[in-house]
């Protein structure tokens, strides 16, 4: 199967919540809408991690709880594992979800004894219990701690547990909502290991990761989706994403001189002195190349100790995006 999830024009709007003043003044009054999607089209190949990267509200959630079953789109329609999302007993056991709701925990119990009550909801067979269970303790490094209550617990443990709870079943997908959300950098530096390194690595799964963490997107996603609005504005590679937007193409050089007088197919964007070296940014002009630009400076008598492309990171395009979104005013 080339594609594990796809989803076609999706769309989904919640009633806006009410006032008291409102609800005792106007009761019978039909509430508006708050569009949380807006015809959303992706699709997510077998074995990658997949990126969905926006601001808060832009509508990564409600698309993860579709994919999971939890609530239906208006329209649209949404695939995964080859099985439509209206059949939930088709989709359920091929998908593992991760979120950061300590909630949906027994708080009383142990980290064990959760995974055990879990296990059995999700139809693992009696036998297989305690050695899934074992085995999954293990992977996330919580064998020393399966035993003591959930609320003692640090954040970075309950959210390897969570995973471990996806994992009951097996599941070839696993949707992940904001996983290192509320972590500590060292907490969540060892959970985006974990999922680069075992969840896909080794065990090949596909991964859904809804985040607004713009490093935690580039260190882990082989393709993101930008959703602002309930839309999706952008979608492409790391590096494709962090080309977008920009209107020229830049190269730096580090020279042993440089002086203002130097000229080619080039603009000069800035120039400055670093440790006896002068370090250049240049603007190709035109259908100006590389080499190009070797050529003009070397030619004036200019030694060249290094040069590369200036690309923009991911946080550069990111803005670049809000504030062409923000010019374009409400949707």
């Amino acid at each position: 199967m080339e594609y594990a999830i796809e989803g076609f024009q999706l769309a989904k709007s919640f009633a806006k919540k009410r006032s008291l003043r409102e609800l005792v003044t106007r009761p019978f009054a039909v509430p508006e809408r708050v569009e949380a999607l807006r015809g959303v089209d992706f699709h997510v190949k077998t074995g990658e991690i997949f990126g969905l990267l926006g601001p808060n509200g832009a509508g990564k959630t409600t698309l993860v709880k579709i994919l999971a079953c939890l609530v239906l789109p208006d329209r649209g329609r949404a695939v995964v594992g080859g099985s439509d999302v209206r059949k939930e007993n088709d989709v359920k056991p091929k998908i593992g979800l991760v979120h950061s709701d300590e909630r949906s925990f027994y708080w009383r119990l142990s980290g064990r004894e959760n995974l055990s009550f879990f296990a059995r909801l999700y139809d693992v067979p009696g036998k297989q219990i305690a050695p899934r269970i074992k085995l999954l303790l293990e992977k996330v490094d919580l064998t020393a701690d399966a035993d003591r209550r959930f609320s003692d617990y640090s954040s970075g443990m309950k959210q390897r547990l969570a995973i471990a709870r996806a994992l009951l079943h097996d599941p070839p997908i696993l949707l992940m909502d904001e996983p290192t959300r509320s972590l500590d950098p060292e907490s969540s530096r060892s959970l985006r290991a974990f999922i680069l390194d075992e969840l896909k690595g080794r065990d090949g799964k596909t991964i859904l990761l809804a985040t607004h963490n713009l490093r935690e997107a580039e260190t882990l996603c082989d393709r993101l989706a930008i959703l602002v609005q309930g839309t999706i504005r952008q979608i492409g590679t790391v590096a494709q994403l962090r080309r977008w937007g920009m209107t020229e193409r830049q190269v730096r050089l580090e020279v042993s001189e440089w002086r203002d007088g130097i000229s080619g197919p080039f603009r000069v964007v800035s120039a400055e002195r670093i440790d006896g070296l002068h370090r250049v940014t240049v603007a190709l002009l035109g259908d100006g190349h590389l080499n190009d630009v070797l050529a003009a400076v070397m030619g004036q008598g200019v030694v060249i100790h290094a040069c590369d492309r200036v690309e923009s990171d991911l946080e550069e395009a990111f803005a670049r995006l809000l504030r062409e979104e923000k010019a374009k005013g409400p949707a």
